[in-house]
């Protein structure tokens, strides 16, 4: 495992450097979802392959960027399913951006996910990882090498409220449940990157990120394997939690397709269990 993470490290500081100086328009071309691909997209999931097809325990990758699943070695333990650089459209307006990283053993699906990571490209390189047996671990690049900052802890209750999703297409419900934590006096702190939203949200000690089903995307717009679970494993590793519009764990998905989408709710306890009252869901 820490043959991936060191590679995660040396994927992020080539990554940051392509934002940094690389041509931030659109490629001619669309990922597997039929959204047009910037050049960074291309380039940032250029960079992971490359840098994996040679770790021989990863045996496939999976990204959200192309159709399909890359066999990279037969005799190899673990898939890395990655989102190379969500937020991407923020780059040419110079806003943080991130990339994502799932690291499953067998079946495709939340329960075996085994450890799970982040960067987020801001003034500065910052990394956090974790595994079964740890809380997310804080690193920031400094020279090329990152350094252990702290381990990452919940509150039971946050100040920050990030609703994703066009608001007109809201639920009754779920506009009721964004304005009764304004309400409570919750921050607003959304950027329309998920990866630097939830990285506040878990460094600021807790709040909640919301992206539910809405009437034109029922069943969500982020995508399980590579932007949902690998989150809803850093929050519960963090004391948080996270759950779907039925206030089931998203730990307990099992995806049809390596592209399916769910909604997601990210948060401290407070704030979920919030939730699931907003949702009429019982206990």
């Amino acid at each position: 495992m820490q043959t991936i993470f060191d590679t995660i490290k040396k994927v992020a500081i080539k990554i940051d450097h392509a934002i940094k100086t690389e041509d931030l328009g659109y490629a001619d071309s669309e990922n597997s979802s039929g959204e047009d691909q910037l050049k960074l997209d291309v380039k940032s999931d250029y960079i992971i392959e490359e840098a994996f097809k040679d770790i021989s325990i990863v045996k496939s990758l999976v990204s959200e960027e192309k159709e399909g699943v890359l066999e990279l070695h037969d005799e190899g333990k673990y898939t890395i399913c990655y989102d190379p650089l969500d937020g991407s459209s923020l780059a040419d307006v110079n806003l943080s951006v991130g990339s994502i990283f799932g690291i499953y053993e067998g079946e495709l699906k939340a329960e075996n996910l085994v450890a799970s990571a982040y960067v987020v490209y801001g003034p500065r390189i910052e990394l956090v990882l974790a595994t079964k047996e740890t809380k997310p671990q804080h690193y920031r690049a400094q020279n090329g090498l990152f350094n252990f900052i702290s381990e990452i802890t919940l509150n039971e209750k946050g100040k920050l409220n990030a609703p994703g999703g066009t608001q007109q297409n809201w639920a009754d419900y779920h506009k009721t449940f964004v304005d009764d934590l304004f309400a409570q006096g919750y921050r607003l702190r959304y950027s329309g990157g998920m990866v630097p939203d939830l990285h506040q949200i878990l460094l600021k000690g807790g709040g909640i990120f919301s992206y539910p089903g809405t009437s034109d995307v029922p069943n969500g717009k982020l995508r399980q394997l590579f932007e949902v679970v690998p989150f809803a494993f850093l929050y519960e590793q963090a004391g948080g939690q996270a759950v779907n519009d039925t206030g089931m764990r998203l730990m307990e998905l099992i995806p049809s397709h390596p592209h399916d989408t769910s909604p997601c709710f990210f948060g401290s306890n407070y704030e979920i269990e919030n939730m699931k009252q907003a949702y009429g869901i019982k206990a």
